[in-house]
């Protein structure tokens, strides 16, 4: 699992990366060939408009007199009494033709601007508003020119036409950009979901790391935790066989006494995998009641008051709560002050000293219990309450367990409607408060 995890995840890094940059290799792709397209409709459309102002200008043509000049060729005589565009029409009816051929072509609502200009000066003849505004602009905006003439028409002397039409659309990319605005989410959408699809991947292989840690840790624990007690009984039962010891009752007793005691610890083992167990499974049910929890606390210092005084340390009491009728379930409630008391002696140091103080912060109970002992880094603290988590004691070979006590106690704390948080320093100590709701 070490070795292969950072090749799983170097390569589907470089998938996510390979994707990620054929997606946007695309996109380019896509907005360079929908920008040619659209210019490509642009210009046939503005094509088309010049077609329809030149052909209805033909037919609006003035009537051929002669008026006394003479001309050497009809040419030249339709040359002279042609009308330009802008004496035809005036901007609003070159802006609607205009329109309507680009409302021809699929390009509808799209904003332009124009002018009819000689091959000379530029909007000589008619420009729009804002023609020139866009005209000077040419980073953004793009110009379509066509010259003004019918098919039947010939260009002037010089090869160029005599009239121009000059289409203005402004901004195309955001136009283009727009157009593609759902395809482009998608691609983004997709984008993240395979981004989050990593993370998540990652985030699983990283849980099912430590899960595999965890299981070896617990799997050497339980086996340490076992396997002492059964040499303890082993060699109580050889003891046993013994005829000198067979005859003598005292010693009888002793080694009976030894077996019962190391079966009680292995059963006490067990129950707490399979408290365990049921957690997982939320199997437990809570008999809660209305109690005086302080008279709860007192119980549980009893029981603990043994170690204490093996560890030749100090126990202070200071229940100042006044109030302390809590919704609790008797047995669980003591259960876990009495995981947290039995922590505080399996972590201490010499010269142990333990303060259990109650107190009432408003309509809340506040338990509070503070040592002297090893404390945890932060990294410690930030994990205790997870199951099967053990903090590293260096040296403290004599600290045993499954890693299930303070789970079972952050367990119990939240079913009770509770909460507790933990505060240490290393080397210096360790304090958990607990906060209870009191009964209405």
């Amino acid at each position: 699992m070490k070795k292969i995890f950072p090749i799983i995840t170097v390569l589907i890094l470089l998938s996510l990366l390979g994707i990620i940059f054929f997606q946007i290799l695309w996109i380019k792709g896509s907005l360079l060939t929908q920008e040619q397209k659209f210019n490509e409709h642009v210009n046939m459309a503005t094509y088309s408009a010049s077609q329809d102002l030149m052909q209805q200008s033909s037919n609006s043509m003035m009537p051929l007199k002669n008026n006394g000049i003479t001309f050497p060729n009809n040419k030249l005589q339709l040359e002279f009494f042609r009308q330009s565009i802008s004496q035809k029409y005036n901007v609003d009816e070159v802006r609607k033709i205009i329109g309507k051929a680009f409302d021809k072509h699929n390009l509808h609502d799209i904003p332009f601007e124009f002018a009819i200009t000689s091959t000379s000066i530029i909007g000589d003849e008619m420009e729009s508003e804002n023609f020139y505004t866009l005209y000077n602009d040419s980073v953004n905006n793009q110009n379509h020119i066509v010259p003004l003439e019918s098919q039947s028409e010939s260009v002037s002397d010089d090869g160029a036409p005599q009239e121009l039409l000059i289409v203005i659309v402004p901004h195309v990319k955001n136009f283009i950009w727009k157009s593609m605005t759902w395809l482009i989410a998608g691609a983004l959408f997709f984008t993240i979901i395979i981004i989050s699809t990593f993370f998540l991947t990652v985030r699983a292989l990283l849980k099912q790391k430590k899960m595999s840690e965890i299981k070896n840790d617990f799997i050497n624990n339980m086996t340490h935790e076992f396997k002492t007690p059964l040499a303890t009984i082993s060699l109580a039962v050889d003891a046993l066989k013994n005829e000198k010891v067979i005859n003598d009752k005292t010693k009888t007793a002793y080694f009976t006494g030894i077996i019962k005691e190391e079966n009680k610890r292995m059963n006490k083992q067990v129950e707490a995998i399979l408290q365990a167990a049921l957690l997982d499974n939320e199997s437990v049910k809570l008999d809660l009641k209305k109690i005086l929890v302080n008279e709860l606390i007192k119980s549980a210092l009893n029981n603990i008051e043994l170690q204490v005084q093996e560890k030749k340390g100090r126990l202070q009491l200071k229940l100042d709560a006044t109030k302390d009728e809590i919704l609790v379930d008797e047995v669980h409630f003591t259960n876990l002050i009495s995981n947290l008391l039995d922590n505080a002696v399996k972590y201490s140091k010499d010269n142990l000293l333990i303060k259990f103080t109650t107190q009432n912060i408003g309509d809340q109970f506040r338990i509070r219990i503070e040592d002297n002992g090893i404390g945890m880094n932060k990294e410690t603290l930030s994990r205790i309450f997870e199951k099967f988590y053990r903090a590293h004691t260096g040296n403290l070979h004599n600290v045993k367990g499954f890693g299930l006590g303070l789970s079972y106690v952050k367990t119990m704390v939240d079913a009770h409607r509770g909460t507790i948080k933990a505060e240490s320093t290393l080397g210096k100590g360790t304090t958990f408060i607990l906060t209870f709701p009191l009964a209405k």
